[in-house]
């Protein structure tokens, strides 16, 4: 629910709420390292705005193929600029391959014959869009919930992959 729909359950001022992710969101990593380094990596982004709906801004993801979780991500623009130090992240893993939708920015940094185009095999990365999109209101498609500004975004995705990892939220001091 958006924040003002968790200022009239809970009853504390959405201000209130706003700061409290944002003191939440500072403390938390932009990604946990995996369990285990992923055989085979999924990418994919999805569409959002911030401030108002001509903003687009994307959210890029990287999941390994057989465990549920978001590995890594980065908000911006749909260039490569954007996508670079995602990819300086992961690609230390050295995946088998790569399972992507196609975007052409993925062909300057995954190497030829290891990425694997189809959005068959993307089902692992496209169910964890589709988990941060049915928590966080803000990205849903057709909605007036949207982020006023890209760090509220990231507080809150952080906040979202934090709880969904770990099965708690964390309290700020």
């Amino acid at each position: 629910m958006g924040l003002q729909g968790i200022e009239r359950v809970i009853g504390v001022a959405h201000t209130t709420v706003i700061r409290w992710v944002q003191q939440v969101g500072v403390l938390l990593p932009d990604a946990y390292d995996p369990d285990d380094i992923p055989q085979v990596g999924e990418l994919d982004e999805l569409e959002t705005f911030v401030g108002q709906k001509r903003n687009k801004v994307w959210i890029w993801t990287v999941v390994d193929h057989f465990h549920p979780g978001i590995l890594g991500w980065v908000v911006g623009d749909h260039s490569a600029e954007t996508f670079r130090p995602l990819w300086q992240a992961i690609v230390c893993w050295q995946c088998f391959f790569w399972v992507s939708d196609g975007n052409p920015v993925y062909p300057g940094f995954i190497p030829e014959g290891d990425q694997i185009v189809s959005k068959t095999y993307m089902t692992r990365v496209e169910g964890e869009n589709t988990r941060l999109r049915h928590y966080l209101a803000r990205l849903h498609r057709k909605t007036l919930c949207y982020s006023k500004s890209v760090d509220m975004l990231k507080h809150s995705i952080r906040l979202l992959i934090h709880y969904l990892k770990f099965g708690e939220v964390p309290i700020p001091a």
